[in-house]
């Protein structure tokens, strides 16, 4: 087990949503700022060969948060941009990694990764058991790759690569412009109630169900991998229980105090169901998601209201 105070650690995307969250869990450990290296996109640009070396130099362990990422319509939109920077940040990433003599390199990928049609709930096994999802391929093969290469170079080279399927993540410091369903929502039902508005419309029937991880928990198992996490197998981080979205509509409706109605259109988005098995985290890393959907949807409105400037 790495002790993360007595480590160099370099931390991608490190101003994100997820790297922010991520530098304070390193820092309630008790790693100090220092020993953070948190680089900015102008500092250096992941996608050059040596820009990577250079940031890999004197650290022991990568936390490879960085991509770029958004919607459906974004992937649908900008597919070459987000297979290309995807897939090279990591491919440059992780090669200099090993190379510097990096002890632990940390990857996060998407549920996405899983088959269309894989038995519910999806587990690290089932990764490979049929096609993916079209509308998100460019992404999803981009960090798919992560966990190709990780194993690749354990088997190889020994090198300690842990790979992270993340589910959909929620919380405070999210885009509220992000296009995703939650900032989405909670943003349309929070100016809706400050305009006296008596309905909010969304796209898709409300039928589908998605598992959702509080960013808290989300980032206390990014550092919980670099401590213990030693194979390259694949290690779904979720809550491992499933809610359909006219639910959670109907959570940030009565939290926010919304007094109208939310509408959906009649035809289905996304897969219907969605949901990870959260066994092998808990085995290998001792990680269970601790955060409640109301206690962290409230913690979510909160944060929006006053980014926004409206009173919850």
């Amino acid at each position: 087990m790495l002790d993360l105070k007595t480590k160099k650690i370099l931390v991608t995307g490190a101003s994100g949503f997820l790297g922010t969250h991520a530098r304070a869990a390193l820092k309630a450990r008790g790693v100090e700022d220092d020993s953070i290296v948190a680089p900015t996109r102008k500092t250096y640009d992941f996608r050059e060969r040596s820009a990577c070396a250079e940031a890999v130099k004197g650290v022991d362990v990568v936390l490879h948060l960085a991509g770029v990422t958004g919607n459906t319509e974004f992937h649908k939109s900008e597919p070459a941009r987000t297979y290309y920077d995807n897939l090279i940040m990591g491919v440059y990433l992780m090669e200099t990694a090993r190379a510097a003599g990096v002890q632990k390199f940390v990857t996060i990928g998407s549920a996405t990764e899983y088959p269309e049609r894989a038995p519910l709930p999806f587990r690290e096994d089932d990764l490979w058991i049929g096609p993916l999802e079209a509308d998100h391929a460019p992404y999803t093969v981009a960090k798919k790759m992560l966990s190709v290469q990780s194993r690749a170079y354990s088997e190889q080279y020994g090198f300690r690569a842990v790979h992270l399927i993340m589910t959909n993540m929620y919380g405070p410091g999210e885009n509220v412009e992000s296009g995703v369903f939650i900032p989405t929502l909670i943003k349309k039902v929070l100016e809706a109630k400050a305009n006296s508005l008596s309905a909010v419309e969304m796209h898709g029937n409300g039928d589908a169900t998605r598992d959702f991880i509080y960013v808290k928990d989300a980032a206390e198992a990014i550092c919980l991998a670099a401590e213990k996490g030693e194979r390259p197998d694949p290690i779904n981080i979720a809550s491992g229980w499933e809610i359909s979205v006219r639910e959670l509509a109907g959570i940030v409706k009565d939290i926010a105090g919304f007094e109208g109605t939310i509408t959906f259109s009649p035809r289905a988005g996304g897969q219907p169901r969605r949901v990870l098995d959260t066994t092998r985290a808990r085995v290998l890393l001792g990680f269970q998601a601790q955060t409640d959907f109301r206690t962290g949807i409230e913690e979510t409105i909160k944060d929006f209201s006053a980014r926004m400037r409206i009173s919850p």
